[in-house]
């Protein structure tokens, strides 16, 4: 008698408003351009479409969000699970005087450029940060001096009961680079404080970004964005790109990833890295550093998934 064949994911998940689609390519979404598929890659309609996805997923299945792919490495073998992707129904921007809702699929830097228009100031870093809403919101994302717990006020989040909770900015708990709220809870949007602003000044500001990481970083080129967190335990207060210069790593390869010549806390796919190649290379850069100064580098990149071997192995129940 053979063996019954194993379920599908796909196929013990209910029928949705938006998209369901199995073995789903996932370089495409990443930054790196790189990386296994997803199991299940989830599009919602709506927030009533995630509320009712969420709450059916087995138990046990991981549920996974991927916002605009800039801060994530997905490892070679995919994703387990079900994937969710966030898209337009999610990205819309309303203001009430200085203060702002934005879903958490909009673009940190189309929030940056909404306010200027309407001469909000105080998003300005935003316009410097790749990412979305929903990322800012999870890390803690900052850059040329704020970050995103200086503009929130509060934000609403998915738990895997389907159930929608509103959170305070104190609730969110933000630290460096990282909020404590439950890594289960999705983020559907936020709102954010601004100051009422001079229109010119806060495009010059922006515009200041704008060249400053043009000056300063790979933006053109196949990155993850910062690689590692900066390290609070260096006795010099040394920046983790300083740290890792110093080390001897900028310009340092492994397969067809290498680390940038001109921001070595970036990674770089220079044409047909996997993610193994760029994972390594981060780990070799971490050895370096650890051995040359005894600190240790935290991951700023998320690395997620499977590698290929266990991938082999086939997905998880």
């Amino acid at each position: 008698m053979l063996a019954m064949a194993k379920t599908r994911l796909i196929d013990r998940l209910p029928s949705v408003r938006g998209s369901l689609a199995a073995d789903a390519p996932l370089s495409s979404l990443t930054w790196f351009r790189t990386g296994g598929p997803a199991e299940v890659l989830f599009r919602p309609a709506d927030v009533d479409d995630l509320r009712a996805l969420r709450a059916a997923v087995p138990a046990g299945v991981p549920v996974t969000v991927l916002g605009l792919g800039s801060n994530v490495l997905v490892r070679d073998g995919g994703i387990p699970g079900v994937v969710i992707v966030l898209g337009k129904a999610f990205a819309e921007i309303e203001f009430d005087g200085a203060e702002l809702t934005a879903g958490a699929g909009a673009l940190d830097v189309n929030v940056s450029r909404a306010c200027r228009d309407r001469g909000i100031a105080g998003l300005e870093f935003l316009s410097g940060i790749p990412g979305t809403v929903g990322g800012a919101l999870r890390m803690n994302a900052g850059a040329y001096g704020r970050e995103t717990s200086d503009i929130a006020a509060s934000a609403v989040a998915v738990d895997p009961a389907g159930r929608l909770h509103e959170l305070t900015a104190a609730e969110m708990g933000f630290t460096y680079r990282h909020s404590s709220v439950d890594p289960a809870w999705i983020f559907v949007e936020g709102r954010f404080r601004g100051t009422p602003g001079d229109r010119d000044e806060i495009a010059k500001r922006m515009a200041e970004i704008t060249e400053s990481r043009r000056a300063t970083q790979p933006v053109q080129a196949r990155t993850g964005g910062s690689t590692f967190k900066n390290p609070a335990q260096d006795p010099e207060g040394r920046k983790a790109w300083q740290l890792i210069d110093a080390a001897g790593c900028r310009g340092l390869a492994i397969g067809r990833a290498s680390v940038s010549t001109q921001h070595c806390n970036f990674l770089l796919n220079d044409g047909g890295a996997t993610a193994s190649d760029i994972e390594s290379l981060g780990e070799e850069i971490r050895a370096r550093v650890k051995e040359r100064f005894g600190v240790t580098l935290e991951w700023e990149i998320a690395r997620i998934g499977l590698t290929e071997a266990e991938a082999r192995k086939g997905w998880p129940e």
